[in-house]
């Protein structure tokens, strides 16, 4: 019997015990149950991209990549280490040098270190709307074929690789253990979504090419400002070179060990999502539907001592998913909602949330129970 059969037998005798509500250490089996299957039902997949260095998208786009592997693997999984090229809207063989360079220009102490090439010549090289769901499947594809733990992915970019940082670190946030941005362009990137992710953001002082280090002095005083008013967020590291121009000499590369001592809070207290151009319809323990995301909108949640406080909501429909990382489910939650009580209550675990999430092949992302907030009334799923 394979593992997926296995586990649509495991999950079709789980309906008498789903009306009483799934147990945690029960709820914990079906999780590691759930992911092993999601993981070999996915390695077919992952074999064929990584053994051909190429993901093709939904759209006909095709990003291929390199990749090295360093040091041990530890026993809590290997790192993954993403390297955006910089180049943009040039010639292919331009860009192919730039990746070229990038393929060697960082070396890890440990971890899979892939150099994709972004799969078009534009200015908007790792801005563009395939670049999000490409990445998703390196990830996964680097999961199953390295051992990669999920909590140590890791993103940095150099010069146009550099805007791509500053726009997928934020929109992305919730992948990424630590992100560092070189010599790049923030462009309309949401500063605030960083709360969760340390960011780090190195920068020529003399690299006045379409106002870079003016920006990257904006950025360093507005992070400083947001942990300021945030301190248990917004972790970040700015080195601005003052004898530097758009090359730094490979300074830079400290960025390397300083993003290493980091790795991914999946279950942060607090999360603000501001919704970028690209549409995501997930973000950590937080979802919407995707009928109703659109630039702009926000929702910001906190979760403490029990309690879920929606604090700012721009949608009508919105999805909060919990688990026994984020509160006790053996215990009555309350809800709020701009302050109001909404909700007090036992929520079930549900096996149809557990086998639903585990296809992101990510531990840190399988939900046992789930919210929604719909024109200010909870129910439960």
């Amino acid at each position: 019997m394979s593992a997926l059969a296995a586990l649509l037998l495991c999950f079709s005798t789980v309906g008498n015990a789903q009306q009483r509500g799934l147990t945690k250490a029960r709820a914990n089996k079906l999780a590691q149950e759930a992911l092993t299957a999601a993981l070999e039902a996915y390695r077919p997949t992952a074999t064929k991209i990584w053994l051909a260095k190429k993901i093709r998208h939904k759209d006909g786009s095709e990003m291929k990549f390199e990749y090295n592997v360093f040091g041990d693997k530890p026993a809590d999984g290997r790192s993954l280490y993403i390297s955006l090229h910089g180049g943009g809207n040039a010639p292919a063989e331009v860009n192919d040098k730039q990746w070229t360079n990038q393929i060697s220009l960082y070396t890890p102490k440990e971890g899979v270190y892939v150099a994709p090439r972004a799969p078009t010549n534009t200015w908007m090289l790792w801005h563009e709307n395939h670049i999000d769901d490409l990445f998703d499947e390196l990830i996964k594809t680097a999961i199953v074929m390295e051992g990669v733990n999920p909590n140590k992915v890791y993103l940095l970019g150099y010069s146009a690789g550099g805007d791509g940082v500053f726009q997928l670190a934020p929109r992305m946030a919730d992948r990424w253990a630590a992100a560092s941005m070189m010599a790049g362009h923030p462009g309309d990137a949401q500063i605030v979504n960083l709360r969760n992710l340390p960011f780090a953001l190195f920068m020529g002082g003399l690299d006045s090419a379409y106002n870079r280090n003016g920006l990257a002095a904006i950025w360093e005083k507005q992070l400083d400002s947001l942990q300021q008013q945030d301190p248990n967020g917004y972790t970040h590291l700015v080195r601005i070179y003052p004898e530097n121009g758009h090359w730094m000499q490979r300074k830079d590369s400290v960025a390397v060990d300083w993003m290493a001592a980091h790795v991914r809070n999946a279950y942060p207290d607090k999360v603000i999502w501001v919704q970028d151009d690209r549409i995501h319809k997930r973000f950590y323990w937080l979802g919407v539907p995707t009928s109703e995301a659109a630039t702009g909108k926000t929702l910001h949640v906190r979760i403490h001592n029990q309690t879920v406080d929606i604090l700012q909501n721009d949608y009508e429909t919105c999805f909060i998913y919990l688990n026994d990382q984020l509160v006790n489910l053996d215990k009555p939650i309350l809800v709020t909602y701009r302050g109001k009580r909404i909700f007090r209550g036992r929520v079930k675990r549900n096996a149809a949330h557990i086998q639903t999430s585990a296809e992101r092949l990510d531990e840190g992302f399988i939900y046992s129970a789930k919210l929604t907030l719909n024109n200010g009334k909870i129910t439960i799923d």
